[in-house]
């Protein structure tokens, strides 16, 4: 790196308009992965698609995120610095306007691997700028906290921007204000950089391309089985089947290319460290417990019946508690409080508001019901991310950094796409088996259906309808108000289940002999004291 890295910025330029323009610039990633699934109901109905192909879009720009990380800084050090940004923001934009217009979903899978990449290529260099502006000990603490409070509250303030355009305008207004974003990052980077190098040229001729592919393919195949599995009944598919025939073989080969590489894009020897193991897994369950958060979304708009900008509106509450959280976990990890402490507490409050939250799903519940555990899960969010990022960098030597750094980014996807996994099939084998059981208390023969449909029946007719068609009509009511309450006790079993399962973690935490020893592996590693 080259010594005098504050060049890299004009000399005119104050200290904190830097922080603004790369924090600023940081969200140009979130805008990528976010812009399609803010809304998903009004994204599938213009792609003519199904909810699951566009969860499948998100985990293929995401995926291809994970896959770039591993030859970003290649690029990032062969390219001048001002130009490097100026080319990845210019094209992100032209993405969007191309995606905006494109209906086939295969143009569309291709335009969203392409912002993948360019979601990837400018997220670390980003952060790598940020680190420089700050000199204090507490500095990683203030960049990480920085860093993703951008990833964690970005999301929301998209889906409410997102809705509100939707509401009033036209769908491609969307991409327009999308594209407009990376061109205000654009401008910003021409006024606030110079044409200085951040690093000195390095050829590209070194880059790893066959393991980027290879890990590309294992990738997308392995999010393919997740995501379309239930779907396509599983290894009754040819589809399914052949994924992970890809996933697997891919996965060998890169295995073993980067155990003979000289240069590895990826050192397997991170996973020799116990406590990177452990924030592996940690990340791939605080996931899968986060991906909750939808089944809340879902009942709002499904069974409550709200609004998409109420459901939009609600989601404050719950940047409120990030906020909170992040604060607190700052303060604990400036106090050295002990990881073990401030996870057990993160999961701890992600517990209660699972077991809060299963006494709210009912038919209807007022906003105030549920702010106080919507703000909780907030809060352990908050506390947990950059704690977790922090322990799964710092448990390696510094030389390995890097790709722990890797590791944690996949953690965090494969414990979204497993997540989704999960409450998809849990929800679809729950509400059968509660809509079987609930139609035999329902069948025409018993008394209360009976009762019931001759009630309905007349209400119906009271308001004028046919006898036939009052009588269909009150068959009609009675089938929703089965699957609505099989929804509704499908989530309150998965929700308690979750719960549980992180009460059982939080207690494990605290048991966990190599967590005892992450206060000086933070102050050796991270602060270097």
């Amino acid at each position: 790196m080259i010594k005098d890295n504050a060049r890299i910025f004009k000399s005119w330029v104050p200290g904190w308009l830097i922080v603004f323009v790369l924090v600023f610039c940081m969200l140009h990633s979130m805008v990528l992965l976010g812009v399609y699934t803010s809304n998903i109901t009004y994204s599938a109905s213009f792609l003519d698609i199904e909810p699951e192909d566009l969860q499948f879009s998100l985990c293929v720009t995401y995926g291809t995120f994970l896959a770039t990380l591993l030859v970003e800084s290649r690029l990032f050090k062969y390219f001048p610095t001002k130009s490097y940004f100026l080319v990845i923001y210019s094209l992100a934009s032209l993405v969007f306007v191309f995606s905006g217009y494109t209906e086939n979903y295969i143009l569309f899978l291709v335009l969203r691997m392409v912002e993948g990449v360019l979601m990837a290529l400018p997220w670390l260099p980003m952060r790598q700028l940020l680190f420089t502006r700050f000199t204090s000990r507490n500095a990683t603490i203030v960049v990480f906290s920085l860093n993703y409070a951008a990833l964690l509250l970005a999301s929301p303030f998209i889906m409410n921007i997102a809705v509100w355009l939707l509401d009033n305008y036209d769908w491609k207004y969307m991409v327009y204000g999308s594209a407009v974003f990376q061109l205000l990052c654009v401008g910003l980077i021409l006024v606030t950089f110079t044409n200085n190098r951040f690093h000195r040229k390095l050829p590209l001729y070194q880059i790893d391309w066959v393991s980027f592919v290879l890990v590309l393919i294992a990738i997308l195949s392995g999010t393919f089985v997740f995501i379309y599995g239930e779907k396509k009944y599983w290894f009754d598919s040819g589809q399914v089947d052949a994924a992970l025939v890809f996933c697997l073989l891919s996965t060998a080969l890169f295995v073993m290319r980067q155990l003979w590489a000289k240069r590895p894009v990826f050192d397997f020897k991170v996973f020799s460290y116990a406590n990177l193991r452990i924030g592996f897994l940690l990340f791939i369950f605080f996931y899968i417990s986060r991906a909750t958060l939808n089944i809340c979304h879902s009942t709002m708009l499904t069974v409550w019946n709200w609004e998409p900008a109420r459901v939009a509106g609600v989601q404050y509450f719950n940047v409120l508690g990030n906020g909170i959280g992040m604060v607190l976990a700052g303060l604990f990890l400036m106090k050295k409080v002990p990881h073990r402490y401030i996870f057990s507490m993160g999961f701890a409050l992600m517990a209660v508001y699972h077991i809060w939250f299963t006494f709210l799903f009912v038919p209807d519940v007022a906003l105030s019901d549920i702010v106080v555990p919507y703000v909780m899960q907030g809060i352990s969010v908050g506390v947990l991310f950059v704690p977790m990022v922090l322990f799964t960098v710092s448990s390696v030597p510094a030389e390995l950094a890097p790709y722990s750094g890797t590791t944690g980014v996949a953690g965090r996807f494969w414990g979204s796409t497993i997540g989704f996994c999960i409450m998809q099939n849990a929800q679809v084998y729950l509400m059968r088996f509660h809509v079987f059981q609930l139609n035999r208390n329902v069948l025409p023969e018993t008394a209360q259906a009976q009762e019931r449909i001759s009630q309905l029946t007349a209400n119906f007719a009271a308001k004028g309808y046919a006898q036939d068609d009052a009588y269909r009509l009150a068959i009609k009511s009675i089938t929703a108000a089965v699957s609505k309450q099989s929804l509704l006790l499908a989530n309150m079993e998965i929700f308690t289940v979750i719960g549980y399962a992180l009460i059982a973690v939080s207690v494990l935490l605290l048991c966990n002999r190599h967590l005892r020893m992450t206060v000086d592996i933070f102050k050796n590693k991270v602060w270097g004291s």
